[in-house]
């Protein structure tokens, strides 16, 4: 039985494992004819320390984070794509893509990179794509490089 999918979700944080799940998100999408949603969460827990010596960082982070979206949603249109919206949230990662973002956008997959940015994270609590996949409602498409 064939799975269709309306709805693609693509997590991207400017890792190259992003852009390898953002190629793997555009091609799914455009075989599917699925619209195609690419989020990025800035990590407002990382800021709570610092911010109150430098609050130009959280306005820096936001600008990097527009920037990149902008620039992937230009590679998707590139590419064929027609129906692409971007994502801007705050808050963590993993709780907002699993439970939030999938949510209210009805995403019927998600992709994402097997690893990210944040390997302090990573090594302490687990990675966003483990949450991501114990947590979501959808489907999961965990995307690796060509070293793992």
């Amino acid at each position: 039985m064939p799975i269709k999918y309306n709805t693609i979700l693509v997590a991207v944080d400017g890792s190259s494992e992003a852009k390898r799940a953002f190629k793997k998100a555009s091609v799914l999408a455009k075989d599917q004819g699925a619209k195609l949603l690419l989020t990025h969460i800035v990590d407002t827990r990382t800021f709570a320390s610092v911010e109150h010596y430098d609050r130009t960082i959280f306005t820096e982070a936001e600008k990097y984070a527009r920037d990149m979206l902008e620039e992937y949603k230009k590679l998707a249109l590139a590419s064929g794509l027609t129906d692409v919206t971007l994502i801007l949230d705050y808050g963590s990662p993993k709780v907002k893509i699993a439970k939030d973002v999938a949510k209210k956008y009805e995403v019927d997959l998600i992709v994402t990179g097997a690893t990210g940015l944040n390997a302090v994270e990573r090594f302490l609590i687990g990675s966003v794509s483990e949450h991501i996949t114990r947590h979501a409602s959808c489907d999961v498409l965990i995307v690796r490089s060509d070293s793992d």
